[in-house]
């Protein structure tokens, strides 16, 4: 991670979960980071955190709703003007709505693409910008995708969402290839995790707390510290070695 140091990435949905975590890391080690999210009272006491506990790095909270893209487009100017560029771009933030596809709202599937899907692209597409126009050669955008990316679960909540990472898969070896024809040595990765415990699923389900909890009762789920070293562990790789996608799951964890 020494390559990366004082340099500046970008994670989206840094408020909590493994935003939070991913951010926290690369302050840890070096890195200036802007987490942004539309809760940005969270980000701010992790910067706290952060420099209370003396990492060499630094966090920089930033509001930003990523579902307006005059937000988005907003802020990489204010980091354009306040931080030269972003060398690194971690699209986190994600959602998912229980809308099944048969009585689903409109809404909620729009929202998940919104997110999910438009933001990420966003966001990439101004990453990549910054770095071209000043001639950085070997950033990297690594997407948080999931499990649900890859195949089908047989989760009937999970299938519009599934649906919008099964996007991101195609996006980032997408990504990759034009990159490749770019001439660039810019890098495109995603990881893929399982079943992680975080507020996901309190946010799923936010009338039935009950509901939300048990889903980490069936096995011993992976962390958002685990998803965070495998951010570190893609970073870290040579840079003539591109680490295309990463799955992590439970031990225990079938599906």
């Amino acid at each position: 991670m020494e390559r990366w140091r004082g340099r500046v990435a970008l994670v989206t949905g840094a408020s909590v979960g493994i935003g939070a975590a991913v951010a926290k890391d690369l302050v840890q080690h070096g890195m200036k980071v802007i987490g942004c999210a539309r809760d940005v009272q969270k980000v701010q006491k992790l910067a706290a955190e952060c420099q209370s506990a003396g990492y060499s790095g630094a966090l920089v909270p930033f509001k930003c709703d990523l579902a307006n893209e005059e937000e988005i487009l907003s802020m990489f100017s204010t980091i354009r003007a306040q931080h030269q560029g972003v060398d690194v771009c971690i699209n986190n933030a994600g959602l998912a709505h229980s809308e099944l596809l048969l009585t689903g709202k409109t809404s909620g599937w729009r929202n998940m693409i919104d997110v999910n899907v438009i933001a990420l692209s966003i966001c990439t597409r101004e990453a990549y910008q910054s770095m071209k126009e000043r001639n950085v050669d070997d950033g990297h955008i690594i997407n948080i995708n999931s499990i649900s990316g890859h195949r089908v679960i047989n989760y009937a909540d999970f299938h519009f969402y599934s649906a919008t990472k099964f996007a991101v898969t195609a996006l980032t070896e997408g990504l990759h290839q034009e990159l490749c024809e770019a001439g660039t040595h810019i890098r495109a990765s995603c990881i893929s995790p399982g079943l992680v415990e975080t507020d996901f699923f309190s946010r799923l389900y936010p009338n039935n707390n009950e509901r939300a909890a048990s889903v980490f009762t069936r096995f011993k789920c992976l962390e958002a510290k685990d998803i965070a070293e495998a951010v570190r562990y893609v970073l870290s790789a040579p840079p003539h070695v591109r680490i295309g996608d990463i799955q992590i799951q439970s031990v225990e964890q079938v599906v």
